[in-house]
Order: C-alpha cells, then sequence, then structure tokens
C-alpha cells in the first residue's frame, strides 16, 4: 500500500516567533529554505505518485525546493483559520484567556472572510482531503502520496486519519522542515516516522 507522507513548511518569520498564521502569505526565512532543501535527500529514495500542496507560498516554495516540483494546489490543506487569533501568540491569548486551547476550543471570528475554525470544522477539511486520497493509499505500484501543508492542519489530519477526533491532533507536535509517514500495520492506520528531519 502507499505511504501519505506529511510535510510542514520550512520556518516563517512567524512560526519562528510562534504567531499563528494561516491566511497571513509570509515567505521562508533563509533557514526555511535551507530546512525545505534538506528535505530532498529524505524523499529521494521513494516513488511520490501524487504531491497535493497548500496554496500559501510558504507550501508551495518548500515543495520545489524538497524536488516535489509537479504538484497540485488543494484548498482544503489550508491551515486553521486562526479568526481574530491570526498574528497572535498563545502566550498573549493566555493573557485574557488562561484554559484557552486551540484542539478543544477553537478560535472567535476575525476580519470579513476568516470566521475562524472549530476543530470539528478543521478536521471535516482534512475528511475530504483523505476521502479524495483514499483510492490512491489502497492501491498498489501508483507510488506514494506527499502533503505539503501546515502543522495544525496536518496534526488534524493525523488523527483523522487514525481515526481520532479532530481534537487529538493535539498528541502530534510538528516542526518546521519536518516529514511525517502515515503507512499501515495490518492494514491499519498506523504512524510510521514523525517529524523526521535530515541530521
Amino acid at each position: 500500500m502507499s505511504e501519505l507522507l506529511l510535510i510542514r513548511h520550512g520556518e516563517t518569520e512567524w512560526s519562528r516567533s510562534g504567531q499563528h498564521t494561516s491566511w497571513t502569505d509570509l515567505p521562508l526565512t533563509g533557514r526555511g529554505e535551507e530546512q525545505a532543501r534538506e528535505l530532498g535527500p529524505l524523499l529521494a529514495g521513494r516513488k511520490v505518485g501524487l504531491t497535493l500542496v497548500s496554496p500559501m507560498a510558504r507550501a508551495r516554495r518548500t515543495a520545489e525546493l524538497a524536488g516535489l516540483t509537479r504538484f497540485e494546489v488543494e484548498p482544503d490543506l489550508m491551515e486553521w483559520d486562526y479568526g481574530a487569533y491570526e498574528g497572535v501568540c498563545t502566550v498573549d491569548i493566555h493573557r485574557t484567556r488562561p484554559e484557552w486551547f486551540l484542539f478543544t476550543d477553537g478560535v472567535p471570528p476575525g476580519p470579513e472572510g476568516h470566521p475562524g475554525e472549530s476543530p470539528e470544522e478543521v478536521g471535516a477539511r482534512a475528511d475530504r482531503v483523505l476521502a479524495r486520497l483514499a483510492p490512491r493509499l489502497a492501491a498498489d505500484g501508483d507510488g506514494d502520496v506527499a502533503l505539503v501543508g501546515h502543522a495544525h492542519f496536518l496534526r488534524v489530519l493525523t488523527a483523522r486519519r487514525l481515526g481520532l477526533p479532530a481534537s487529538a491532533g493535539a498528541l502530534f507536535t510538528f516542526e518546521t522542515g519536518a516529514v511525517g509517514v502515515l503507512g499501515t500495520e495490518h492494514d491499519r492506520p498506523a504512524v510510521v516516522a514523525w517529524n523526521t528531519r535530515t541530521p
């Protein structure tokens, strides 16, 4: 069976500072570009039959620098819409909402066009992606599927692939420029590798 390669984009200024970044289209930092290039050797030994990429420039650039130059843009791979918390750090949110937790509480509405998302809404997007990929993941010989996107969304997608609620994405931290691999064990979805980077 094919494996699902989850790739978080390289570092941006806001990922380095811990600011929530969804629709703000920041470029990779120099370090982020280096991280993306370092993905190449990790992926070189794999046959990738399909690559889907978030519309954001940071994800597209990561795919290109990693050598995944033939990709399709998939809008459902967008990061969690952080609503009013776009650009805000968790430590700052906790000053007024000390118990707030993204994976259970979601976010308040933001500016027009960015109403924010609940964990269940992000989970529904992840389910759409997984439904699209199901035939490919079940097939033999078509190669692996690579998804290049964002930390929180890919964490939710991982939870959903494993049959867990969207909120269980909290269990999987995901670093910039890292790879996670979802495969199977005894025909059941399983984590094969996580947060892999070039040494």
